[in-house]
C-alpha cells in the first residue's frame, strides 16, 4: 500500500481528519467519501493510481476521525465545509473532484454553487436520490422528532475480524485483506470489542425532503468537465426510485458530461475495482488538466 498521513483541520469550528497521500507539490486531486464510510476507504485507488498526485481524503463530519456535531447532520453543512477545506487546500486554483456516493452528490453540487472552484467531477455511483411527494413532509418531521429522544448506539463486533466478516457478508466481492483493512477503517475500540467510529446520529432520517429540482439547478450550473462512474447493475437505482427519466434528465444538466458503466461491480466500485477506477479517473483528469492547463 501507499504510504498515507493523517493531519488534522479545523473546519467551521470542528475537527476534520484528512488522510493525505504522495507529495504536497504534486497536482491535487480531493476525494471525497460516501454516507458510512471513510476517506482512508480510498487507498484501493490510491494504489492503483499510476502517476504522481497529492491526494486529500477529508473524513466528513461525523464519520471516521472527524468530530461529531452537536446539532446533528444536515447536508448543507457538507458543502460548507468543503468550500472552506478547499480555501485552505487550494486557496486560488480550481480542483479535481472525485466522490463516491454522498461524496459524488456533494461534488456535483458543489461544482454548480462554486462552478470557478472546481476543475472537474467524477462522480462514482452517485446519481442523486428519487423526489419526494409533498405530503410526505408530516410524516417525515415526525419520525425525526422521534428519533432525537432515542438514538441507538451502533451494533458491537466482538473483534476487527468479525466486523471484517459483517463488511464480506454485506460486499461479497471484497476479499479478507481488503475487508480487515475496511474494518480497522470503519471501526474503533469499544468496551465490547469494536464498534462502527461514526456518530449513531447519522441513524437519524433526515426531516427534509430530497428536491430534485434544486440539485438539478446547480448541476445546470456547473461547467467543469463531470463524468459519471456507474455499476452496470441498477439494483441501488430501483431499490432508490430513480427511474430511467431522472437519470436522463440528470445527464442532460451537465453541459461537458460522460459516463462509464463497469460490470461486475457494486455500489462501492472503490472497493470492487479500483484499478478500473483509478485509471478512469487518472485519463479523465489528466484531460482536464491538459485543457484547462492547470
Amino acid at each position: 500500500m501507499k504510504p498515507s498521513r493523517t493531519l488534522s483541520a479545523t473546519v467551521r469550528g470542528l475537527h476534520l481528519q484528512c488522510i493525505h497521500w504522495g507529495r504536497d507539490d504534486a497536482p491535487l486531486l480531493i476525494m471525497l467519501h460516501g454516507w458510512g464510510d471513510a476517506g482512508a476507504s480510498f487507498q484501493f485507488v490510491v494504489d492503483a493510481l499510476a502517476h504522481d498526485w497529492h491526494v486529500v481524503a477529508p473524513d466528513w463530519r461525523g464519520f471516521g476521525g472527524s468530530g461529531w456535531a452537536d446539532g446533528g447532520y444536515w447536508f448543507p453543512d457538507y458543502l460548507a465545509d468543503l468550500d472552506a477545506l478547499l480555501t485552505e487546500l487550494s486557496p486560488e486554483a480550481p480542483v479535481h473532484l472525485v466522490g463516491h456516493s454522498m461524496g459524488g452528490n456533494i461534488a456535483c453540487l458543489y461544482a454548480g454553487i462554486r462552478p470557478r472552484r472546481v476543475a472537474s467531477v467524477v462522480a462514482i455511483d452517485a446519481f442523486g436520490l428519487a423526489d419526494r411527494p409533498a405530503d410526505e413532509a408530516p410524516g417525515r418531521y415526525e419520525k425525526w422528532l422521534n428519533s432525537l429522544s432515542a438514538t441507538p448506539p451502533w451494533r458491537t463486533y466482538d473483534s476487527v475480524e468479525a466486523l471484517a466478516e459483517r463488511l464480506r457478508r454485506r460486499n461479497p466481492r471484497l476479499d479478507v485483506a481488503r475487508s480487515m483493512f475496511l474494518a480497522g477503517v470503519l471501526g474503533k475500540p469499544c468496551e465490547a470489542g469494536v464498534t462502527l467510529s461514526a456518530d449513531p446520529a447519522h441513524q437519524r432520517v433526515n426531516p427534509v425532503l430530497y428536491r430534485r429540482a434544486e440539485a438539478e439547478a446547480c448541476w445546470r450550473r456547473a461547467r467543469a468537465p463531470v463524468m459519471w462512474i456507474e455499476p452496470e447493475d441498477e439494483s441501488l437505482r430501483r431499490e432508490l426510485g430513480v427511474d430511467a427519466a431522472q437519470i436522463a434528465n440528470a445527464k442532460a444538466c451537465f453541459s461537458n458530461f460522460r459516463e462509464h458503466l463497469i460490470a461486475d461491480a457494486g455500489h462501492n466500485l472503490h472497493h470492487d475495482v479500483p484499478e478500473q477506477v483509478a485509471r478512469l479517473i487518472e485519463d479523465f483528469v489528466l484531460a482536464a488538466r491538459e485543457t484547462g492547463r492547470d
